[in-house]
């Protein structure tokens, strides 16, 4: 990560017996099963198999004189590649996919493409805004004040905010949307901090930019407008099925994402010296958790991260390793006192709502 004036340090507090006995527990967990930190063969199989069967989706798009077909064809696709962004592109922007950083690079920019979204900024972000100084007022990009609804407490309440709890769903649907059209574009033309990064520097930069931006255009619009609508689906049904299948994706990532920074957790802001008190292990505990969804096995269709908390604390593992790093966690925090949460989904999404309503009350004065 590039230094920046701006970048926060945590205090040692005390954290590094804790972190001693982790890195021992864990190394010892994978010399036992004589493994590594990345994807296994099993795992690329998988994501291989689910991206043949993304493309194979699109196909009837282009062929079906069937306005239903069409739709549904269209819609799994979109689900697929959001799913393969889910159990794939997020293991790739932490560099566990694959052992080469390129072919992460490369796997990110072919799933994301469908999405209309820039891997690179996403990436700069997650990893290094939102991981370093997560619920940090300023700092953690994920939840920067956006006007529409409050997710700190030190961010400006507006009267229409009492119903946030009501209204987030549709909000959150926008979410892709509002990446590629606000955040990309805004991360583009330097008027965000990751202006100080250098991502996608130079011609090139732009050439890629610009480039994937088009693509996504001719692959989601462009292509059916020209092939479909000539089949005798209707303009109108291309687009809404466009904006409609974009809604549903964002509101199935951001229901995995978001959720666990506000499920009873504590938000911060920087101070003055930017020598945060408190350790970083004891950070993570208070500001994200674990949830197990009902049945459990469900886990490895949230790319582990229901196990948000342990993914935080060991982001460069592959989250198959999660299940087995989140039990060590948990016996090794109950040792240290470290306050390790564990949730059902259930639980998860109360905790949402209350979070919402709370956050939508006015402030006291």
């Amino acid at each position: 990560m590039h230094h920046t004036d701006f970048e926060l340090k945590f205090a040692n507090a005390n954290e590094q017996q804790f972190h001693a006995a982790l890195k021992q527990a864990s190394q010892e967990y994978l010399q036992t099963k004589q493994d590594h930190v990345f994807a296994s063969r099993y795992d690329l199989t998988a994501i291989a198999i689910l991206f043949i069967f993304a493309l194979l989706s699109y196909l009837p798009t282009l062929i079906t004189t069937s306005t239903s077909i069409y739709i549904l064809s269209y819609f799994v696709f979109v689900l697929l590649i959001m799913l393969l962004n889910v159990i794939g592109q997020h293991d790739a922007c932490h560099n566990t996919l694959f052992k080469s950083s390129w072919k992460n690079r490369l796997f990110g920019r072919l799933v994301t493409l469908p999405l209309g979204l820039e891997p690179e900024f996403w990436r700069t972000r997650h990893v290094h805004y939102h991981h370093h100084y997560a619920n940090i007022e300023h700092y953690d990009l994920d939840t920067e004040e956006n006007g529409i609804f409050r997710q700190t407490p030190f961010q400006r309440w507006r009267p229409f905010m009492k119903y946030q709890h009501i209204y987030w769903p549709f909000v959150a649907s926008l979410s892709l949307t509002w990446i590629a059209l606000v955040f990309d574009w805004s991360d583009r033309t330097g008027k965000t901090r990751l202006k100080t990064q250098k991502v996608l520097q130079g011609k090139l930069g732009w050439t890629l930019f610009l480039g994937s931006k088009v693509c996504h255009l001719i692959l989601m619009i462009g292509t059916p407008l020209l092939v479909a609508h000539s089949h005798g689906i209707s303009l109108t049904t291309i687009l809404i099925t466009y904006l409609l299948s974009q809604m549903i994706a964002s509101i199935f990532v951001i229901y995995l994402l978001l959720g666990t920074h506000w499920a009873e957790t504590q938000f911060f802001t920087a101070p003055e010296d930017k020598q945060i008190k408190h350790g970083w292990y004891h950070h993570n505990f208070v500001t994200a958790c674990d949830w197990l969804p009902t049945p459990h096995y469900l886990w490895r269709l949230t790319g582990g991260l229901n196990y948000h908390l342990t993914h935080h604390i060991f982001p460069h593992w592959h989250h198959r390793h999660y299940p087995a790093l989140a039990r060590i966690l948990a016996q090794l925090a109950q040792q240290y006192d470290m306050p390790y949460r564990c949730i059902d989904y259930k639980q998860l999404v109360a905790a949402q709502i209350r979070f919402l309503k709370k956050m939508g009350q006015p402030p006291l004065k």
